[in-house]
């Protein structure tokens, strides 16, 4: 290749480096650096070394709620968002009728559901007067204080993130499309019903994509944001105070960035982390094509 044709290349792509470095390398590098600083946006960041480590495994009683309540809502939310998105998936991959204005709109809430909008809606859903609690007057049940109980703010927190199941489900839909018909067939002759078809030849062929949406799904549970700071503001009782709702905080509200940055790189490792124990237990149920193990 010659020198223009390099250039040209890298002229090309030149956008996607500048971001990449600007936008994502260069912070990344600094908040490791800064997380060992005292640092308040208005003066040079002062080295503390591990101080706000120390400080936030040993007298923060906020980090350890917060902590405790992400992964609390990652362990519940990921799975109940997975299985629904598999169970919907399934249901659309049937030749039916308007088969594709139903996938369009199923898809629909994962495009928008990470809005402002629709938190801001998701909230007067279930305000006191709202349109959840007037269903179930009108049905004869009492309504429910959903924001002002700490169980009642977790669980509408989860509903909105479950409802968000659809870029899982196109995956999914897109994986159960590309098993070869013949496999079925051939249960179907040796007379296996739908469920022994479905545990022994779907799901086994889709270990792959499950694999893949549950490490999407997990770091994108752990980064959720907009749902607590919009509709609960991280309460009652910091029972929705998600971690990035408390780096936020620490970094934009108190101005304390050493802090905020030392918060996010214990994330990062948690992330990290169970990303790595995800890939080493991979090897024990995740098939592909190929694979001669029994």
């Amino acid at each position: 290749m010659s020198g223009d044709h390099r250039f040209l290349g890298l002229l090309y792509l030149s956008p996607y480096i500048i971001g990449l470095l600007v936008f994502t390398t260069i912070p990344f590098v600094a908040s490791f650096y800064l997380s060992f600083t005292d640092y308040n946006l208005m003066s040079a960041p002062i080295f503390t070394g591990f101080d706000n480590y120390w400080q936030l495994f040993t007298n923060d009683r906020t980090f350890r709620k917060s902590l405790s309540v992400t992964l609390f809502y990652v362990f519940i939310t990921v799975p109940l968002e997975l299985a629904f998105a598999l169970f919907i998936a399934v249901i659309l991959n049937y030749k039916l009728k308007f088969i594709n204005v139903f996938r369009t709109a199923y898809y629909v809430p994962s495009i928008l559901g990470g809005s402002i909008a629709i938190a801001v809606m998701w909230r007067y859903l279930f305000a006191d007067v709202g349109v959840i609690n007037m269903g179930l007057t009108a049905i004869g049940l009492e309504p429910v204080n959903w924001f002002g109980d700490p169980t009642n703010a977790l669980l509408t927190i989860t509903m909105l993130r479950v409802w968000q199941f659809g870029s899982a489900m196109v995956i999914f839909l897109a994986a159960l499309q590309s098993i070869d018909k013949s496999l079925y067939e051939a249960a179907s002759i040796d007379g296996a019903g739908k469920w022994a078809t479905f545990r022994h030849i779907t799901v086994p062929l889709i270990t792959p994509v499950i694999f893949f949406n549950l490490i999407m799904q997990m770091v994108h549970a752990f980064q959720e944001f907009n749902g607590p700071y919009i509709i609960t503001q991280g309460g009652p009782l910091k029972s929705t105070y998600f971690l990035p709702l408390y780096i936020y905080e620490e970094a934009f509200t108190r101005f304390d960035m050493g802090y905020a940055s030392a918060i996010a790189w214990v994330l990062f490792t948690i992330i990290m982390i169970l990303t790595l124990i995800a890939f080493w237990s991979s090897r024990h149920w995740v098939y592909y094509a190929g694979d001669k193990r029994s």
